[in-house]
């Protein structure tokens, strides 16, 4: 098996590899990095050897031999290359958003929907990092409860915008002016998360609400949100209001959380435990807490989860896709 990174030298990248390092099952992989014509030629260590990073092309896609690819691209590279690697029989797992509401493609959250990938899929989108984390507690209450309404409040780090945004942060400490986000990050918060739409909402926004449509697969349910970036360096956080169909007990709730894959509960007020971005951070799970009824409508529950969003919000998810469509877990 033959495995490419596209886009190895970003965050989401680096990511990758260093997960790829840590799992048995890809110990006998070879793997291939590839960037843009800045970083060809740079060396990554992975697994005691030297990888050189190749220029990602269309030249280089179809000599590379590939099984399957990773990647890390953004949305306008990922539209170029990855049908390119698609018609020489690649199998792609794309992290990028351009491929993710195409209704001829699974949007997938391995705990929740690889039974929607088909053997003929070459290019495998993954979602966006804040929806992976809210979908995952949100699963186990739809299937027991239903769900009528979801609203979204979300505290994404600098992470999230890429270098750029970890740079913003930093700098801002010193009192230097931004050059990726539009005012300071620094001692504020933006909610502002990529571009603004005719309808008031920003694209980050929208991602959330129709990529939980498709991977719940109802397009009934009734959303909103609001997304915020906040100034901490790793770690999404999400507030999620819930009105459910079917009355719930507390206590229901925590079971069918508890008993849910990738799902780590952390909620015991009395001891001040609950979950927080500084300490989820590296952890490949989502953690959820904060768990209580909304006292202002009937059926109603709120959540409090955070997760990394490079690691499980990006990185990790590709690469449980992979293991799962390549057999190797």
């Amino acid at each position: 098996m033959k495995l490419g990174i596209f886009g190895a030298t970003g965050l989401v990248g680096q990511t990758m590899l260093k997960i790829l390092e840590d799992r048995e099952s890809f110990k006998d992989v070879q793997v291939e990095v590839f960037a843009s014509s800045r970083s060809k030629g740079q060396e990554i260590d992975y697994r005691g050897q030297k990888l050189v990073v190749q220029e990602l092309s269309e030249e280089s896609i179809k000599a590379g031999g590939l099984d399957y690819a990773l990647s890390a691209l953004d949305a306008d590279l990922a539209a170029k290359f990855l049908p390119l690697a698609a018609q020489e029989g690649i199998v792609c797992i794309d992290n990028s958003s351009y491929f993710r509401m195409d209704p001829d493609k699974p949007l997938v959250v391995p705990e929740i929907n690889l039974d929607t990938i088909r053997p003929e899929d070459k290019i495998i989108p993954s979602p966006n990092c804040s929806t992976i984390q809210s979908v995952i507690p949100l699963k186990p209450i739809y299937d027991a409860f239903g769900i009528k309404r979801i609203i979204y409040s979300t505290y994404q780090s600098t992470s999230g915008s890429g270098v750029g945004g970890l740079r913003d942060l930093e700098e801002g400490l010193k009192g230097k002016e931004p050059t990726t986000y539009p005012y300071p990050i620094a001692f504020n918060l933006l909610p502002h998360i990529d571009k603004f739409l005719d309808n008031g909402y920003t694209k980050e926004e929208m991602k959330m609400i129709n990529e939980t449509r498709k991977i719940l697969g109802d397009d009934s349910l009734a959303i909103t949100a609001t997304a915020v970036r906040v100034p901490v360096k790793f770690a999404h956080a999400v507030s999620i209001n819930v009105e459910t169909k079917k009355p719930f007990s507390l206590d229901q709730v925590y079971k069918v959380l508890e008993d849910f894959p990738g799902l780590v509960v952390q909620d015991d007020p009395a001891k001040k435990i609950y979950p927080m971005n500084l300490y989820t951070e590296g952890k490949d799970e989502v953690f959820v807490g904060r768990i209580r009824r909304d006292e202002s409508i009937e059926n109603g529950l709120n959540l409090w989860c955070t997760a990394d969003n490079i690691r499980k919000g990006a990185a990790l998810n590709t690469i449980q896709i992979l293991e799962k469509v390549a057999k190797l877990a």
